[in-house]
């Protein structure tokens, strides 16, 4: 997998560039709208807009607020109701775990018994987990279909998640370069080869 990733041209060095969350809001938003859907024509310009049309709700009590007003829909700008109710699903269950900053979700998402209670929540498995992770600046790989297709073409047929995410990890540890950076260089290397059109920036 490094040599793959070396061929083709991740590089020798690489500065840490990717961005972590100190806005609860922002981060929940972004891990909850993320899947199955484009991330720079939908997530993206939602997230930014929680960012700047709600300042306050950069804490999961502040959310635990907004949920019991009825306003996940207003605050997320989205009215299917399947990600609504995980969003509000993961508020109320962090908020009952006195999980509260950006910073305690660092804490806690290096905690495997958290971890696993958190996956008994309907819609959160260990990919929303470790790409949670990567936007609080934990050191993972959150194995998506872009991580999978990567893998493809490197050769590895493997397709078990624990299997991938500690392929990556190594390869990336191998390669000398941050592991969430590494996976963000993966991801936008495969949007890039299906959507040739976007310049993907990191």
């Amino acid at each position: 997998m490094a040599d793959f990733a070396s061929s083709q041209g991740v590089p020798a060095t690489y500065a840490v560039r990717r961005s972590t969350y100190k806005h609860a809001g922002a981060l929940l938003g972004d891990a909850v709208l993320q899947a199955g859907l484009s991330y720079h024509s939908v997530v993206m310009p939602r997230v930014g807009r929680i960012l700047k049309e709600f300042p306050d709700a950069d804490r999961v009590s502040a959310l635990s607020y907004l949920v019991e007003k009825g306003s996940t829909a207003h605050l997320l700008n989205w009215q299917h109701p399947t990600k609504i109710e995980r969003f509000e699903r993961l508020v109320c269950f962090l908020h009952r775990a006195k999980v509260d900053t950006t910073d305690d979700m660092r804490t806690v998402l290096k905690s495997e018994p958290f971890c696993a209670d958190l996956q008994s929540l309907n819609g959160v498995g260990p990919k929303t987990i470790d790409y949670m992770a990567c936007l609080v600046g934990i050191e993972s790989i959150a194995v998506d279909r872009h991580i999978r297709t990567f893998a493809l073409r490197s050769g590895v047929n493997n397709d078990a998640y624990d299997f991938l995410k500690n392929v990556f990890c190594f390869a990336a540890d191998l390669l000398s370069i941050s592991r969430r950076e590494f996976d963000a260089w993966v991801w936008s290397r495969e949007a890039s080869r299906q959507s040739p059109q976007l310049n993907f920036v990191f």
